[in-house]
């Protein structure tokens, strides 16, 4: 049974602006992970700027245009990388919408990504909220892929060593779940800020997604390097945060390119 905590079960209707297309041109992405997916990066007008053929489902479960901040997991909810993906992909192609299910928590290690996992920071049960918000977001499009941007809270001499073989758990859940064995996961690098080297555990959690993305079937990396943050040393900045995206669009449109049967719409 899934735990649901801060979103309704049921289907509503979106806003009076925006167009759905059908099931098959309408392409749905989960946005999952920790606070650098859900975004901390100021938000200014220009992020409050929307698109046709861009939505997001909101917290009451409904699509809505895309707007800064996707997410809602903490009041200071910001920039994150999701809107600039999706510009990018109905940039490449004027026959899809895109359908973002924002799923990120803030502060959330990888153990609170399995099933029945509480976590207080953001008092939602990660794992069974993202699934239950993928399946809603499902009842209208066909799920396209999931990013996957996480890793600081496991970064501990204790948590660290477990993180691989939970990360490749946790893609095979997924997958199952959502009955998508073949569906494209694609991981973002953690941060590299000169101020806050990476520890030892760092370094192994890098290495887990390194060893995962080149030993997995239709599972990708994305690079951080050049990426700047805020003064927090944690966080990428507002600018950084849109150029992930397009570092994710961009690997995304390289595994449609190497396999176009699986993924034509």
């Amino acid at each position: 049974m899934l735990l649901i905590t801060n979103m309704p079960l049921m289907h509503v209707e979106g806003d009076e602006s925006v167009v759905i297309p059908s099931k098959e041109k309408f392409h749905v992405f989960l946005l999952a992970g920790q606070s650098n997916m859900a975004g901390r990066g100021e938000v200014t007008s220009e992020d409050k700027t929307t698109h046709p053929r861009v939505l997001s489902l909101s917290r009451e479960g409904k699509w809505v245009p895309a707007v800064d901040p996707l997410h809602w997991d903490k009041e200071f909810a910001g920039v994150g990388p999701g809107k600039s993906f999706a510009l990018e992909l109905v940039k490449k192609d004027q026959d899809i919408t895109i359908g973002l299910v924002p799923a990120a928590c803030g502060g959330s290690p990888i153990s609170r990504w399995e099933p029945g996992e509480y976590h207080d920071q953001t008092k939602s049960y990660p794992w069974d909220d993202a699934i239950t918000r993928t399946r809603l977001a499902l009842e209208d499009g066909t799920l396209k892929g999931i990013l996957w941007l996480q890793g600081e809270s496991d970064g501990t001499s204790e948590r660290a060593p477990l993180y691989k073989e939970k990360l490749r758990s946790l893609i095979q859940r997924f997958r199952i779940e959502l009955n998508a064995e073949e569906i494209p996961f694609i991981i973002g690098q953690l941060g590299q800020f000169p101020d806050k080297p990476w520890s030892e555990a760092r370094k192994l959690v890098n290495d887990s997604h390194i060893e995962i993305a080149n030993s997995s079937d239709k599972v990708s990396l994305v690079f951080s390097e050049g990426l700047t943050c805020k003064n927090d040393n944690t966080h990428f900045n507002a600018e950084s945060m849109k150029e992930y995206g397009k570092r994710y669009a961009e690997a995304y449109m390289k595994m449609l390119d190497s396999n176009s049967s699986l993924f034509a719409h």
